[in-house]
């Protein structure tokens, strides 16, 4: 004897596993509540019937078979030599932008004139080439301020100078 516990209809075949009114699965014992969806916690085996054809004997048969796949070759275009991706040249504006970095703790030391002199010129040479020619070069940004960073700190060091020949004449 099963019986809904949704519904609460018991049923006397025991070949029946879903409730007929709506669809639940039906538990085994009739006089005992359930609290979980199965009484034995778990499903009941479904069996199926035979297996499903998906094409059956009576199928009318395609009048000629289907024509083989042929590999269309592609067509081949003359091969160039291999070509190297050249990448964009920014060796002067990374090097002024070093002098001029380092020209700046070194700036009362005269540094300014050994460091910021040259990262100056270079930097506006770097600037100059990127202008001229940016697929060929690169890194105008650092060639700015590689040549504001030397220009300062070469008339910062010119005045320390100044200052310091002025000082040592008194």
């Amino acid at each position: 004897m099963k019986h809904c516990p949704l519904c609460r209809k018991t049923y006397n075949d025991d070949q029946l596993n879903f409730c007929l009114e709506d669809g639940e699965l039906l538990t085994g014992f009739a006089s005992e509540p359930t609290h979980g969806r199965y009484a034995d916690d778990s499903p009941p085996t479904v069996m199926l019937n035979d297996a499903r054809r998906t094409k059956p004997q009576n199928w009318p048969s395609t009048a000629s078979p289907p024509a083989p796949w042929q590999q269309q070759m592609p067509q081949s275009r003359p091969q160039a030599a291999p070509s190297f991706v050249q990448t964009r040249d920014q060796t002067l504006p990374t090097i002024a932008l070093v002098l001029g970095l380092i020209s700046i703790p070194l700036m009362c030391c005269y540094g300014g004139i050994w460091l910021g002199l040259p990262a100056a010129v270079i930097g506006f040479l770097g600037m100059r080439n990127a202008d001229a020619d940016p697929n060929k070069y690169r890194g105008r940004g650092m060639a700015v301020g590689g040549m504001v960073l030397g220009v300062i700190t070469f008339f910062a060091s010119i005045i320390f100078g100044i200052i310091a020949l002025i000082a040592s004449s008194t």
